[in-house]
């Protein structure tokens, strides 16, 4: 293993900073002679930290700007976008896909169940009335039930597993969008059959998680998402993420 440059030093000690909230999104770096003197380095490898940190994401440098360095904490999307590029480099389908939300979320919905906090309920409620809210909105109903998948996910206090689930979004959110929409214009009715049984499932899963019994909270959201990706997956198992992004 080589031994990191001193710029790679220097960034990881700015990292850290990011990380432990010194410096906040939408502050600046300190300007450079300080920073010079901070680290008692020379301006090139000063200057390959920030790049560093810029290449992750971390800091946004302006062109000709006297401001210097603005830190740019990123959000899940940050992550979701190279995730998405590898899964279709690898070929990956909409069954591994789905596969993996399966193996996520019943285990979140047992976390919000067992964590009793009333607003981490009452935020699983807001997006159940959302939801229910779009139901006669075929559109607005696939991005509302991608969203509440979601968000039961970041409410379940579980960084990790919130951040596998981002990667994911916006395949779901696509499938999704797809099969509602050939829905709507094949079986109309049909479509509002799935939208209503769809909003049932979520009112009973937030009766579950309230109620605190987290493994049945699992069980049930484990059948659930067994029944409904069946149906969203109809025929369409083999299917390339790369075919649903392009």
């Amino acid at each position: 293993m080589r031994a990191p440059k001193t710029g790679e030093l220097v960034a990881r000690r700015l990292r850290r900073m990011i990380v432990d909230g010194e410096l906040k999104s939408g502050d600046f770096l300190p300007h450079e002679p300080e920073l010079l003197e901070h680290f008692n380095v020379s301006r090139p490898t000063l200057r390959e930290a920030v790049r560093v940190l810029e290449s992750e994401g971390l800091v946004e440098l302006r062109r000709g700007s006297r401001t210097g360095a603005r830190v740019t904490v990123p959000g899940p999307e940050a992550v979701a976008r190279p995730a998405a590029l590898l899964l279709q480099l690898e070929g990956a389908t909409l069954a591994d896909v789905y596969v993996a939300r399966s193996a996520i979320e019943p285990p979140a919905a047992r976390l919000l169940a067992l964590d009793g906090d009333e607003e981490k309920y009452a935020a699983l409620e807001q997006a159940l009335e959302e939801e229910r809210a779009n139901l006669d909105d075929v559109d607005r109903f696939a991005i509302g039930a991608a969203q509440f998948h979601l968000r039961l996910v970041q409410l379940s206090g579980n960084k990790t597993l919130a951040v596998m689930v981002g990667m994911v979004y916006e395949i779901i959110l696509r499938q999704s969008q797809i099969v509602v929409r050939a829905r709507r214009e094949n079986t109309p009715s049909l479509s509002r059959q799935h939208n209503n049984r769809a909003v049932r499932a979520y009112e009973k899963l937030v009766k579950l998680v309230r109620s605190g019994d987290g493994d049945a909270a699992e069980a049930f959201w484990r059948k659930h998402l067994a029944v409904a990706d069946e149906l969203v997956l109809a025929g369409s198992e083999a299917t390339r993420v790369i075919d649903i992004l392009d």
